[in-house]
């Protein structure tokens, strides 16, 4: 039986729902290590044995995690980034990787940007809302080189709650589209999943190719757990 406009809107929900669970079960973690020893070498430690299991998972659907930090709260200069990158497959920048690896901010010659992080979608929406965000898809020049969502969720300091910065994973696109492709071939018509701008992150419709904007009239199908929507091609 060919999947329906809601049950593709079903499969994206549950694909969402793990990526914020695991973000939550990491800002529990990250949390509880900031109220032990707010410094950075040990943040540094905890997060990654968070996050490193995960990424290791050669079925992982993150390609990126870790935690960015307000560099005020850990009294570091700059920003201070405890983010690890998956197994890459040719990568332009990293080469091919065969396991997690660390970014290294040194290496990247275009991190000028990063001076003013506090402004940039990924950390100024989740800690001014305090909710969880997805930001993309966009292609991402710092790490991967790739087309990616990121989703990132507000870290609270013990004691004020203030935020202290924000827990992140990066997902692919490609790799997005091994979880959803086979359904959307099988839909009833062919039909593309949308971001939160219209911006086409999968399609099946050639009308809708990927990285397109759909009209502003296209029936769209919305999800629940994240600004996405399941749009059938007329």
């Amino acid at each position: 039986m060919s999947p329906s406009a809601p049950d593709l809107v079903e499969l994206v929900d549950e694909t969402m729902r793990g990526v914020f669970a695991q973000l939550d079960t990491w800002r529990t973690g990250i949390e509880a290590a900031l109220a032990a020893e707010p410094r950075a070498a040990a943040l540094d430690d905890a997060v990654a044995k968070l996050v490193l299991p995960v990424l290791a998972d050669e079925d992982s659907l993150l390609v990126g995690a870790g935690f960015i930090a307000d560099a005020d709260v850990l009294g570091t200069r700059g920003v201070h980034f405890a983010w690890w990158l998956g197994p890459l497959e040719d990568n332009p920048v990293l080469g091919a990787t065969t396991g997690p690896t660390r970014l290294d901010l040194s290496t990247r010659g275009y991190t000028e940007y990063l001076r003013d992080f506090r402004s940039l979608e990924w950390f100024r929406v989740p800690t001014t809302t305090f909710q969880a965000h997805v930001t993309g898809p966009y292609v991402d020049h710092l790490c991967t080189c790739d087309y990616i969502l990121t989703f990132t969720s507000p870290v609270r300091l013990p004691g004020d709650g203030a935020v202290a910065g924000v827990v992140g994973a990066d997902v692919a696109v490609k790799r997005l589209e091994r979880e959803v492709l086979p359904a959307l071939l099988r839909a009833e018509r062919p039909t593309a999943i949308v971001g939160e701008y219209g911006r086409v992150i999968v399609s099946t419709a050639p009308g809708m190719p990927v990285a397109s904007i759909v009209p502003d009239d296209a029936k769209r199908f919305e999800c629940a757990t994240a600004p996405f929507a399941v749009v059938p091609s007329p």
